[in-house]
């Protein structure tokens, strides 16, 4: 017969475990606050210590970062035009503009600048200071005209005070020029997982593919907008592995979108998820994101952007409190509903909050 002893060993052990793991996840986030300036060599088991830190303690964390870099009442507005929609010759499974995928967008020509112009008038009169314009290309290889009517739109949003930024898909050195030229504030292009898991989204453009348009607008100065999407049937090491190939980037992008996954009917990841086995994306899932990117990417603008909708307002204030400081708002986010202007000042104005001016920023110090 074990004695009581020899019996309680194995549940010893097991709570010594437990208790070392704690220690070492304490000492992971002590020191990533205790940080005076942002650190660009974040390990995935440094990340995976801070995002597993219980729900309370990690959001808390965050906040203290948040308040550390940034004035929390600032909060940047940005909105999203969709300037040429569909058609688009990526497979990306989750995209309702993929001509792969089944949906009813259809493709369309691009827009002409007056339609931007007055675009961006509402958006600014609405208290939006970034622009953002959206077109649903592969790439720009091949498309000078394009890039020059593009050019002359980020002109006209400039000239009208606000920040520019754009996504058109892969980008070579030789195309960032005119984009410099014409005073881009920032370029978008969306890691949207983690390395391991992107192949089971993407296959027409790899991995590598995105990390090398990002390095060619960071070596133009222009500022580098990237993030991803959540509830792509990622794992907990994905979202680990998707925030540590962000977090090595020197430097961090400007701004970190975040999106939760907005199933768009025809499809191919509706399809997918029915069958998959994949564990649901839950909303804490989101927190935890938020918080461990504020906490090791503490001078970026995390913003949440689409599927912000489908949140309860209680939910995004929990948002802004794990570090969140930007959001997508207007009329709809490219192809799927985005939050109004009116409802998101109403809100920021009952949390004490209001909107960042233009071409400023809310880092503490700068």
């Amino acid at each position: 017969m074990l004695s009581l002893r020899s019996s309680f060993a194995p549940f010893r052990r097991a709570c010594t475990i437990r208790r070392l793991t704690t220690v070492a996840s304490d000492e992971v986030l002590e020191y990533a606050l205790s940080l005076s300036k942002p650190k660009y060599t974040w390990t995935k088991n440094e990340i995976s210590s801070i995002y597993t830190t219980p729900l309370m303690k990690l959001v808390n964390a965050a906040q203290a970062q948040h308040r550390k870099f940034h004035d929390p009442t600032k909060i940047q507005l940005c909105t999203l035009m969709n300037i040429k929609s569909g058609g688009c010759t990526e497979n990306c499974s989750y995209c309702s503009q993929s001509s792969s995928n089944n949906t009813s967008v259809k493709a369309e020509k691009l827009v002409t600048i007056e339609e931007v112009k007055i675009n961006a008038l509402e958006a600014k009169r609405n208290g939006s200071t970034r622009f953002c314009l959206g077109a649903a290309w592969r790439g720009m290889e091949g498309r000078k005209s394009a890039m020059k009517r593009i050019s002359e739109m980020v002109k006209t949003v400039n000239d009208m005070g606000l920040e520019s930024c754009v996504t058109l898909g892969m980008l070579e050195d030789s195309h960032t020029a005119p984009l410099e030229e014409a005073g881009l504030s920032a370029y978008n292009c969306n890691i949207d997982t983690s390395r391991e898991h992107y192949k089971n989204i993407v296959s027409s453009r790899s991995y590598d593919d995105r990390l090398q348009t990002i390095n060619s607008i960071q070596k133009s100065g222009i500022k580098v907008c990237t993030g991803g999407i959540l509830g792509l049937g990622e794992s907990e090491q994905d979202r680990v592995g998707f925030l540590s190939t962000l977090s090595n980037m020197e430097p961090h992008p400007e701004s970190v979108p975040i999106n939760r996954l907005v199933p768009v009917p025809g499809t191919k990841i509706v399809k997918d998820m029915k069958n998959s086995k994949s564990k649901t994306l839950g909303f804490d899932d989101i927190v935890r994101t938020i918080a461990t990117a504020r906490i090791i990417m503490p001078e970026s603008m995390i913003r949440l952007a689409a599927g912000r909708y489908t949140m309860r307002e209680s939910e995004q204030f929990i948002c802004f409190m794990a570090g969140c400081n930007s959001i997508f708002t207007g009329k709809d986010m490219l192809t799927t509903p985005c939050n109004g202007w009116e409802e998101d000042k109403a809100m920021l104005k009952k949390w004490g909050m209001e909107p960042l001016r233009p071409f400023s920023t809310t880092t503490l110090g700068q």
